[in-house]
């Protein structure tokens, strides 16, 4: 099941399996670096249907860390189109950008410096936001609340990101609409107090995240994929529940987006998420059937037999997949061996197999 093709506009994948988009910690002044080019250039070759860049800023508050992507100025989109020429020149692998805002996130170490810690002043730290003044953690500074005109200049700046990934030329552009940021934290319950047009109820959370994508929907060529990541539910009593993501997939449905990547948890730090192999893959069934969108989902699916599964069962018609490419970058090989189908394996490698 796992090797059907499948047409979303005018993008063929190949198989059903994506290369999640995986944050690597490596860029230089937001542009990618030579890491990108090899990391990147082993991904295309893992034969997955689609390779997903990982979370790009939208602006430099944005960031996670100092060395996160960006796509916000001339000298980025150029780096940016000359590592899309370099994925293409390898293989015709279709290529997706995912791109965010990492609110009130932002402002951290890299992870193998220090792990889940915000930068000190001395470590050029810098003010991060989020819809209310609610601390990620503890430990974690207070952000600023986001005025009405900073919420509409953020709304430019995805779609200011959104321009210049259609002219670099991706294949798929993906909202990050989860993961605890600015989004998510809009969305969430658990972090939007607000009492204004922007918070209060559902309709209020979600307003942000859909003019997003209604703006975003306005310049994307209607014959290229349009996604987004979002949080099926926080794994925390008063926050989002699969109900009100059900919701919200039907409002992105109505603006014509093509799919969504089902996740969940990370709001805050530790939830009551309980990880087991493919534990989202519920949560998918349910918004692929009461939305009838196109869903991806993630979740410790590294397994060939619970891959086809859940596209057997209609748990999903995608699957993401990151850190299994990190340690096995022949996965999709090896499995396509065991399920003899031989013929998707590149003549180069036959040999191997």
């Amino acid at each position: 099941m796992i090797f059907k093709k499948l047409k979303i506009k005018n993008i063929i994948l190949k198989n059903r399996i994506i290369v999640s988009p995986m944050c690597q910690y490596s860029a230089q002044n937001g542009c990618p670096s030579d890491w990108h080019f090899s990391h990147l250039g082993k991904l295309v070759n893992t034969g997955a249907g689609m390779v997903m860049i990982e979370s790009t800023a939208v602006n430099n508050s944005g960031k996670i860390t100092h060395a996160d992507l960006c796509l916000s100025n001339d000298n980025q989109e150029k780096k940016f189109k000359k590592l899309k020429t370099y994925l293409n020149n390898i293989n015709k692998t279709p290529i997706g950008i995912q791109i965010s805002h990492a609110g009130r996130k932002g402002s951290s170490f890299i992870p193998w410096v220090k792990l889940n810690t915000p930068l000190t002043k001395k470590n050029k730290s810098w003010q991060t936001f989020a819809p209310s003044s609610i601390k990620r953690t503890k430990g974690w500074p207070i952000p600023k609340a986001l005025k009405k005109n900073e919420i509409f200049n953020i709304i430019k700046d995805f779609k200011n990101t959104a321009v210049r990934a259609k002219r670099i030329g991706f294949e798929c552009l993906e909202i990050h609409m989860a993961h605890g940021y600015l989004l998510h934290q809009f969305l969430s319950p658990i972090s939007n107090l607000r009492k204004d047009e922007f918070g209060n109820d559902l309709i209020n959370r979600m307003s942000f995240s859909l003019k997003i994508s209604k703006e975003v929907r306005k310049i994307w060529p209607k014959n290229k994929i349009l996604g987004a990541r979002i949080t099926a539910t926080d794994h925390m009593p008063g926050g989002i529940s699969l109900k009100d993501s059900i919701f919200l997939v039907k409002k992105l449905k109505e603006i014509g987006f093509d799919y969504v990547c089902v996740s969940s948890g990370g709001i805050l730090p530790k939830t009551n998420l309980k990880f087991k192999k493919g534990f989202r893959k519920n949560f998918s069934k349910r918004i692929k059937k009461e939305t009838s969108m196109i869903t991806r989902v993630s979740g410790l699916i590294n397994d060939l037999n619970l891959a086809n599964k859940i596209i057997k069962e209609n748990s999903a018609d995608l699957i993401a997949m990151g850190r299994t490419f990190l340690s096995d970058p022949m996965w999709i090989y090896k499995a396509a061996k065991k399920s003899k189908n031989k013929k998707i394996i590149p003549p180069q490698y036959i040999r191997g197999f």
